[in-house]
């Protein structure tokens, strides 16, 4: 008597992840959020001449908004980064559940400027600030994603 294991109804996805080249390109990714958040505060504070007010959701380090203001773009890159390799690793379509992800993450972003007391021009400004540096990660991220993860239904390789 032979016994046969137990099929599965679904079979697991044949998935591989090029592990180092994920998270090189989203410590690059991390880089240039980082970078898009500090030129957004220097553009819009010296060069525009809006007076920013500190977002409350900013990672207080030092007493230089730009800084802070890289510092925690830098850090919600990342996060993003393992996001998206969590979701590669797990689920099924994880480029529509990263997709959706960073974007109401972003529209979040963008929203949270305008509870608090700052001028208009101020919450605009962070506001602008925050969709360019969504747009980065989400960008960057999904075409690192394509490139390290592959998987046999391709999901990360499709438009």
């Amino acid at each position: 008597m032979s016994h046969q294991p137990a099929r599965r109804p679904f079979p697991e996805p044949d998935i591989a992840v090029d592990t180092n080249r994920l998270w090189a390109g989203g410590l690059a990714t991390a880089f240039v959020a980082g970078l898009a958040a500090a030129v957004g505060v220097l553009i819009v504070r010296d060069i525009a001449g809006v007076k920013l007010q500190e977002p409350s959701t900013l990672l207080g380090l030092t007493d230089s908004l730009a800084f802070n203001y890289a510092f925690t773009a830098f850090l919600l890159a990342l996060a993003a980064c393992g996001i998206g390799h969590l979701l590669s690793l797990t689920t099924p379509r994880p480029r529509v559940f990263f997709t959706w992800i960073v974007g109401l993450v972003t529209v979040a972003a963008m929203v949270v400027p305008f509870a608090g007391d700052a001028s208009l021009g101020s919450q605009l400004s962070t506001a602008v600030i925050n969709l360019v540096v969504g747009l980065a990660v989400a960008s960057l991220l999904s075409a690192v994603l394509s490139r390290t993860v592959v998987d046999a239904e391709r999901t990360w390789q499709e438009p």
